[in-house]
C-alpha cells in the first residue's frame, strides 16, 4: 500500500494558504470602523466614533435629531483659557463639517479642513448670554445638503 504524503515544503505552503484564507474570512465579517473625530487640549486627546454614520451615505432626516441628542461617549474637561483643537479624518473634511453647540449650528458654512482651534470660553456661553458649565458639542459631517455623520462630545467647564 502506498500513501502519498506532502513534502515539508508543500505542507508549509498549504498551512500558509489556509491561514491567509481564514484571516480574510475573519476580516470580511468585521464592520468598517467609522471615521474619528479628535478633541485635543494641551497634550490630552479624546477620540470618538460616530453616534450615527451610514458608510458615507445620507442619514435619514427622521433620525438626525435622535443622533444629535444621543448621549456622548466622551466627556472633555475644558478651562476657559484652554485652546481646544478639533480634528477630523480627511474623508470628513472632504465633504465638510459643522460644529454644533447644544444641537445648534455655530457657523453657516461647513468647514473643509481637517483641523481647527477654538478658544475654550466659546463653549460656555448660552444663547441667552448666561454662562453654562456643560455643553453638548457635536460635529456634523455634510455632503451638500445631506447629513452624513454625527459625533457627540460633552464639554464640562474645568
Amino acid at each position: 500500500m502506498t500513501v502519498a504524503f506532502f513534502s515539508g515544503k508543500r505542507r508549509r505552503a498549504a498551512a500558509a494558504l489556509g491561514a491567509v484564507s481564514a484571516g480574510l474570512l475573519v476580516l470580511s465579517a468585521c464592520d468598517k470602523p467609522t471615521p474619528l473625530v479628535t478633541v485635543t487640549i494641551g497634550s490630552d486627546s479624546v477620540h470618538a466614533e460616530a453616534a450615527c454614520y451610514n458608510d458615507g451615505e445620507a442619514i435619514k432626516e427622521s433620525e438626525i435629531q435622535d443622533c444629535l441628542t444621543k448621549k456622548p461617549t466622551e466627556t472633555v474637561k475644558v478651562a476657559m483659557d484652554d485652546k481646544v483643537r478639533m480634528g477630523v479624518d480627511p474623508e470628513i473634511a472632504e465633504n465638510g463639517w459643522t460644529l454644533l453647540f447644544g444641537a445648534q449650528p455655530v457657523e453657516q458654512e461647513p468647514f473643509t479642513k481637517t483641523y481647527r482651534t477654538i478658544p475654550g470660553n466659546a463653549f460656555f456661553s448660552s444663547m441667552t448670554g448666561e454662562p453654562t458649565t456643560r455643553t453638548a458639542v457635536s460635529v456634523m459631517e455634510t455632503k451638500g445638503k445631506k447629513v452624513v455623520g454625527i459625533w457627540n462630545f460633552q464639554f464640562e467647564k474645568e
